[in-house]
């Protein structure tokens, strides 16, 4: 594999890990929110959370670019408070992504609450528990196969993101140059035809390790807090 494709890769896999570590957190909020909470505006926020998941990639990383760029009512205030630009950056192609792998986790962490056991819940409740308690102590553990099972997932189709982060990061070899945009840039080459291959043929292994790895956690997690609720 040359310099170059190993670079890509290891940028894929940086800023995929990263947007997971920055997105998971929130994503968690986000979808405890939406199910454990009736408020007006509850159809609305998941009407957005999963607009990334419908709009073209390309969309997304060109409303980025309005609202982050450097001419842009946030980006601007960025650049000129703390000098920082996230367009065509390492940083920008990294929210790109986790915005991009949001969704995913939200439905994921989404569905492990919904299957959460109300009666545990309710028994600590009249035990004393706080809040906070239950959460660490009840809801949380009988999550954490959505939570694995959506971070998985999210590291996975980030190594796979293009659209988002060619439009709002650009394709700048060794800053933003990830795997698909180096597979890109290989078929826009002449003579690139096998480089490109051998990237698309890593990629494959990468998403199907990605989805193997989910299930397997899934199942695991899923088998352990059988037997300690047995």
């Amino acid at each position: 594999m040359t310099p170059e494709a190993l670079e890509a890769l290891r940028l894929s896999l940086t800023i995929a890990f990263r947007a997971v570590l920055f997105g998971l957190p929130p994503a968690t909020l986000v979808a405890w929110v939406l199910v454990r909470h009736r408020w007006p505006g509850r159809f609305l926020l998941d009407l957005l959370v999963h607009l990334p998941l419908v709009l073209p990639p390309v969309v997304v990383g060109y409303l980025l670019l309005l609202g982050l760029g450097v001419h842009g009512p946030i980006g601007g205030w960025l650049d000129a408070t703390f000098g920082l630009r996230l367009a065509f950056s390492t940083l920008g192609a990294t929210v790109a992504t986790a915005i991009m792998s949001f969704p995913l986790m939200v439905r994921a962490i989404r569905l492990s609450i919904e299957a959460l056991d109300p009666g545990l819940d309710a028994a600590a409740r009249t035990l004393g528990a706080g809040p906070l308690d239950r959460f660490l102590t009840i809801a949380l553990p009988q999550m954490l196969p959505g939570l694995l099972s959506g971070a998985v997932i999210a590291f996975s189709a980030g190594l796979g993101e293009f659209g988002a982060v060619i439009t709002f990061a650009a394709n700048i070899p060794g800053e933003t140059q990830t795997l698909p945009l180096a597979i890109y840039a290989a078929l826009q080459s002449p003579g690139g035809d096998a480089a490109a291959a051998q990237m698309a043929g890593l990629s494959i292994l990468l998403a199907l390790t990605g989805l193997a790895v989910s299930e397997w956690l899934n199942r695991r997690v899923s088998k352990r807090l059988g037997r300690l609720a047995g």
